[in-house]
């Protein structure tokens, strides 16, 4: 898969130093340089149909729309994914903690359940008992 993206990356270039030198001559277009602007024409093409090809090899890649978002504001698209990360785990903080207090409140309500029906929690508890644990 990194070979793929090399691939891509090193056609990128290719594209991007073809289209900055077509910009040199596009602003000091002289009717003698028409020979090499269309031979730059010509290389822009091609370096499309190459990004193209290398697009059909990555197809299955799907790129957050947030990343293309931190790009768009001059941000490290990295900084998605260590946001990601630190949404994730305080969530996972919080459903733990969530979790944490389900746990302690029915410890909390079959204690004292047993106490004021006492008769009726044995019969849930064997019942429990016979019950695999979900």
């Amino acid at each position: 898969m990194a070979e793929k993206f090399d691939n891509l990356e090193e056609h990128l270039e290719k594209f991007i130093e073809n289209i900055r030198q077509l910009g040199i001559i596009v602003s000091d277009f002289q009717p003698s340089s028409q020979a090499g602007l269309n031979q730059k024409l010509n290389f822009m093409i091609s370096g499309l149909q190459d990004v193209e090809k290398c697009r059909q090899q990555l197809h299955e890649i799907n790129v957050p729309l947030e990343v293309f978002e931190y790009i768009d504001q001059g941000r490290n698209p990295q900084l998605y994914t260590k946001e990601c990360l630190e949404r994730a785990l305080a969530r996972n903080e919080q459903v733990k903690g969530k979790i944490d207090t389900m746990t302690k409140f029915k410890s909390l309500l079959i204690s004292e359940l047993s106490k004021v029906f006492p008769e009726d929690m044995a019969k849930y508890k064997v019942m429990r008992a016979e019950d695999p644990p979900s």
